[in-house]
């Protein structure tokens, strides 16, 4: 299987970067090909410039890159902080472009853009790994768990992908190298349980 990784994380020695070495480990371990992407080490441009956004707009090589992987991958893997109940901008500027038109989702003929588009992605399955400093109880009692809404039915319910799980890791700030090497032992075991070896 083709298993796109996307991790979002300015800082080398954060928590998400373990939990990105952890599932591409995983993956590789069970014979499957990785496209891997650290956006901030890769200095991905976010910004969506005007020309980009209809279908047969303009598209530079490297998001050409990163909309075949997107259009070849088997499976999706999402590592990110909750930044105010959000993704880093630097992920969401990645979904702005590599999500395309013609690439992730396409709307029905006679429509302009304004009915349910159909998805288009050959992935059926999608994780999707969170750090927080919330309280999971808080997280939604409180704010109404923000990112579940955001990556279930907003991105990935739209683009095709039928099979969704998202797993919040959290306190982070106070947590142990114990509750630390738990939680990677989660990570093994989720990514072993959605993308089994020899498939």
């Amino acid at each position: 299987m083709n298993i796109l990784v996307i991790l979002a994380h300015p800082h080398p020695a954060s928590f998400n970067h373990a939990i990105a070495a952890q599932t591409v480990a995983t993956l590789k371990d069970h014979g499957h090909t990785v496209f891997f992407h650290d956006l901030y080490a890769e200095g991905f441009d976010p910004v969506l410039p005007a020309a980009e956004i209809p279908e047969d707009g303009p598209v530079p090589p490297l998001i050409q890159e990163h909309c075949r992987e997107l259009a070849q991958a088997d499976g999706i893997v999402i590592v990110h902080p909750n930044w105010w109940g959000q993704p880093p901008a630097i992920l969401k500027g990645w979904v702005d472009r590599v999500f395309r038109p013609g690439v992730a989702y396409k709307f029905a003929p006679g429509e302009g853009g304004e009915g349910v588009p159909l998805g288009l992605l050959r992935a059926r399955t999608a994780l999707v790994f969170n750090t927080s400093n919330t309280p999971a109880q808080r997280e939604v009692q409180v704010f109404r768990d923000p990112l579940e809404t955001l990556w279930r039915i907003c991105i990935f319910a739209l683009c095709g992908v039928q099979i969704f799980q998202r797993r919040t890791f959290s306190v982070v700030i106070t947590s142990t190298p114990e509750e630390r090497r738990m939680w990677l032992a989660e990570v093994d075991r989720l990514v072993r349980e959605h993308f089994p070896a020899g498939e």
